[in-house]
């Protein structure tokens, strides 16, 4: 039930936001029953349909083709859909600001233009006004000539009087005041409180193209920062109970590869290649190595089988290979030269390895055993734990760990989804203490959805342990 409700809120949160971004850059930028405006309002349809295909099809067992299919639009456009929702609530502050920027400029030529006095032109016996707004005598509107003959006093005309004569002032005030009146009307038209049909149109389009334009290319970057492959960071971590033998060894860190429909086998090739440029002694992968079946992607994690380090490879499992099948995934990495320690421990010549299961794996009888991996322990020696998710850190505080090494948040991926991480997990990135146990989360080598990265860069860790006897 609580299932069914978070998922209605969440399709209510989708279906309002892609209402929004559909009228400010659809609705206010565009004709009724234009072409422009029919696009945009389909687009508005088909790509949240593609996002949910891609978000539910490699649950409900697609075909793995159908799954590629749908994954590279219908996720890139969730990205696209925070980035520019999050450009137009800016723009938001902007519009508003350039309406009244627009509104004073036009006020402005408005008032120069009255202030020059820009003549009306006569017509058919109307006075224009001078420059300095004042009506011209009416003798100087008569053309010189001979003069007139009087007419005789008795005389009453038929018609009336031709332009010159005294009805002149008459008609010279309606001129003026015709001028006024479309004076006023422009400066009205211009008045920051009174919204102008075609200023408004331009402030539209100009905050919605800004918009567009920084959304897109955020995604953009981010695109390029995961297709690029990881980086490698390096971090020196101080451990009391390492002997001075072991000082300076080596351990890479990789985390959340999220081998799938988007990253293949060309993504495993590069972190592979990366992790063996640093000539590590040990390999860790900690879990989400992949989102699919070993059927679907057995053959994108084959290069795995290329890692090169001293003392070997080693696997915990993540939340997401239970999702694609944890059994088969760990006897798949097993055949690859990889060790799992599937809540299970083995002894190196300086320290203790441990790993144990995720904590999805509850759901199916697998979850993480820190008895069975750490209980019967020599204290005494340094321990290293191998854990996907930050939040056991209690757990292996209270079994005496020297150090945790995790993944799980990428580091929250795209900004600000960090904020959001910093609420699940108690650290989202990097080395922190608790008590006794250190705590490092890697930030991921690659990317769940959206294949994006923005403010969470991806990154290989080489952990390098020191002795404080040294």
């Amino acid at each position: 039930m609580v299932f069914v409700l978070v998922a209605l809120v969440v399709l209510a949160l989708l279906a309002s936001v892609h209402r929004y971004v559909w009228r400010r850059f659809v609705g206010d930028t565009t004709a009724p029953g234009s072409t422009l405006r029919k696009v945009g309002t389909v687009a508005a349809f088909v790509l949240p349909l593609l996002s949910l295909g891609a978000m539910t099809s490699g649950r409900i067992g697609a075909p793995f083709w159908l799954q590629q299919v749908l994954a590279w639009p219908g996720f890139l456009w969730l990205a696209c859909l925070l980035y520019l929702t999050l450009a137009l609530l800016v723009g938001e502050v902007v519009r508003p600001l350039l309406g009244r920027v627009l509104a004073r400029r036009d006020a402005a030529a408005a008032r120069t233009e009255a202030g020059t006095g820009t003549s009306v032109p006569a017509a058919e016996g109307a006075v224009a006004t001078t420059a300095s707004g004042t009506r011209p005598r009416t003798e100087e509107l008569v053309p010189a000539g001979p003069p007139r003959p009087a007419e005789p006093a008795d005389r009453t005309p038929a018609t009336a009087p031709p332009a010159g004569t005294e009805a002149e002032p008459e008609a010279v005030r309606d001129a003026e005041a015709a001028a006024r009146a479309g004076t006023e009307a422009k400066a009205a038209a211009a008045a920051p409180g009174i919204p102008h049909p075609s200023r408004r149109l331009f402030v539209s389009r100009v905050v919605g193209g800004a918009a567009a334009a920084a959304g897109l290319a955020t995604v953009g970057y981010g695109t390029h920062n995961v297709l690029s492959g990881p980086s490698v960071k390096r971090v020196t971590v101080p451990l009391a109970k390492l002997p001075r033998a072991a000082h300076g060894f080596r351990i890479a860190v990789v985390s959340d590869i999220h081998i799938g429909p988007i990253l293949g086998r060309a993504h495993t090739r590069r972190i592979v290649d990366t992790i063996n440029s640093t000539s590590p002694d040990l390999v860790a992968v900690v879990g989400d190595l992949v989102d699919g079946s070993v059927a679907d992607l057995g053959s994108a994690a084959e290069p795995l089988a290329g890692l090169r380090s001293r003392h070997g490879s080693f696997f915990v499992t993540g939340n997401h290979e239970y999702f694609s099948g944890a059994e088969q995934w760990v006897n798949h990495v097993r055949e690859l030269g990889l060790i799992p320690l599937e809540n299970a421990r083995v002894e190196l010549g300086g320290f203790d390895l441990a790993g144990v299961n995720d904590i999805a794996g509850e759901t199916e009888g697998q979850g993480p055993d820190f008895g069975r991996a750490l209980g019967d322990r020599d204290r005494s020696r340094a321990a290293v734990l191998l854990a996907h998710q930050p939040v056991v850190i209690h757990d292996a505080v209270e079994h005496g760990v020297d150090l945790q090494l995790s993944g799980h948040t990428h580091g929250g991926q795209l900004w600000p989804g960090n904020y959001l991480a910093e609420l699940a997990n108690p650290t989202v990135a990097g080395l922190e203490r608790y008590g006794d146990t250190q705590l490092f989360v890697s930030r991921g080598a690659g990317a769940w959805g959206p294949p994006v990265r923005v403010g969470a860069p991806a990154d290989i860790t080489v952990v390098q342990l020191a002795s404080r006897q040294a």
